[in-house]
């Protein structure tokens, strides 16, 4: 080939000290004009019609390799590859521009394949996310592992290409790095290791809510990597934490209540102890016009009835049968209610514990903890059912002759006057 290009040269007029140059102009340049033509018609031409092909297509799969440029990435390939085939034919009497020139494309040939498996990898990737189910395999981590392994033999190969060694050379001489390089790349290993765990006891998944309190961090879980795992908190702010945090680090997981299909409602209203008394006669005779009362009331004077029959034998507890028998409180009254209450609510479950019960009095008053479970995992449906019930219980409250607990504000002290 370089006999044609002298003699064309020769016969152009060219002086025959500069033949030896332009020589080697015209080769390179006939070299790269091969290759720029190949690489048009790759990406402008063939490209294009694969795109068509695909997008007609009926799969699915075949979408996510353009979504990742894989195809867009060989088509680098081809004219380095021409470039190295065709320089030993064309450049045959220059052994400097010849070799400097199989260099180069050696090198962009080796980074230009490990761009491609990287895009491939991605590829699979997103079809295992695309595909499973519950997403327990630490995919994502493996795969950055993988990149990083990628990366490294790419580095060495290239070196090797550069120095003209083989690389086994140089991999023989990261034996006595080894500390080194634990010590760099702990946090990749303690990751790669977090995940695995995490896999394997499937603590969290891509999607799961959690909440780490020692990092601020209560949100989605948007991506679990090789050494970090992103949440996107319920503001919209971004929560870096390390990935081995989640095993050495105690975390609450939200994910069964999704499975569920509940949401738990726990909280308390705080009675004025003072507030707290039995019912009259005639208090009772207004409540039975309460239809969530009418079977609690029923039953219950039925059992205060037995009671006080029992009772009247005796003539000691005859006198003393306000101390003695059995009557109704405004409190239990209440909390009859509100069970009934939250039984009859169509967005409370039925089939999950639903109950009112009295925690410890404090000085404060007596706290009746409401505990149930709403029919949705929505967080606005979620609260507007937890604040339609409170708002029922607060304004029913005073109808029991009962008294809601607040600290004395400013208000209080001016009616006191």
């Amino acid at each position: 080939m370089n006999e044609l290009i002298n003699i064309w040269l020769s016969e152009q007029g060219l002086k025959a000290q500069y033949l030896a140059s332009a020589e080697i102009a015209v080769g390179v340049g006939l070299i790269f004009f091969i290759a720029s033509l190949s690489y048009y018609l790759a990406k402008h031409q063939i490209l294009r019609l694969v795109h068509k092909v695909i997008i007609k297509s009926k799969n699915t799969w075949d979408d996510t390799l353009l979504e990742h440029n894989v195809f867009t990435r060989m088509t680098l390939l081809v004219p380095l590859v021409l470039i190295l085939f065709l320089s030993p034919l064309i450049l045959t009497t220059n052994t400097l521009t010849l070799n400097a020139l199989m260099l180069l494309s050696k090198i962009f040939l080796t980074f230009q394949i490990s761009r491609c498996i990287s895009a491939m990898l991605n590829v699979s990737r997103g079809l295992y996310q695309e595909s499973a189910k519950q997403r327990f395999l630490p995919l994502n981590a493996i795969i950055q592992m993988i990149k990083l392994v990628l990366s490294l033999v790419t580095a060495i190969v290239i070196i090797s290409l550069i120095i003209d060694r083989s690389p086994v050379y140089l991999l023989s001489g990261l034996g006595a790095l080894t500390a080194v390089l634990l010590l760099v790349f702990q946090d990749t290993i303690k990751g790669l290791v977090a995940s695995i765990q995490i896999s394997a006891n499937r603590m969290v998944v891509a999607g799961d809510w959690i909440e780490l309190p020692k990092y601020g961090a209560d949100g989605d879980v948007i991506e679990i990597g090789l050494s970090t795992v992103k949440i996107e908190n319920f503001d919209k702010t971004i929560t870096t934490v390390p990935t081995y945090a989640l095993i050495s680090d105690s975390f609450k997981n939200w994910r069964n209540m999704y499975h569920t299909g509940a949401r738990r409602i726990k909280r308390t209203i705080i009675i004025d102890i003072a507030s707290i008394e039995f019912y009259s006669a005639e208090q009772i005779t207004q409540l039975t016009n309460a239809h969530l009362l009418q079977d609690y009331l029923s039953n219950k004077q039925h059992e205060l009835s037995q009671s006080e029959s029992g009772n009247n034998s005796n003539e000691v507890s005859q006198s003393l049968n306000s101390l003695n028998s059995r009557q109704l409180t405004n409190i239990g009254t209440f909390r009859a209610y509100i069970t009934n209450y939250l039984q009859k609510n169509g967005h409370v479950r039925d089939d999950l514990t639903c109950m009112v019960r009295q925690l410890t009095a404090t000085q404060t008053g007596l706290p009746l903890e409401i505990y149930c479970f709403a029919n949705t995992t929505n967080w606005l449906e979620y609260e507007s059912i937890q604040a339609d019930i409170f708002d029922h219980l607060f304004a029913i409250a005073p109808q029991f002759d009962l008294r809601i607990f607040q600290h004395p504000s400013g208000h209080d002290w001016q009616n006191n006057h």
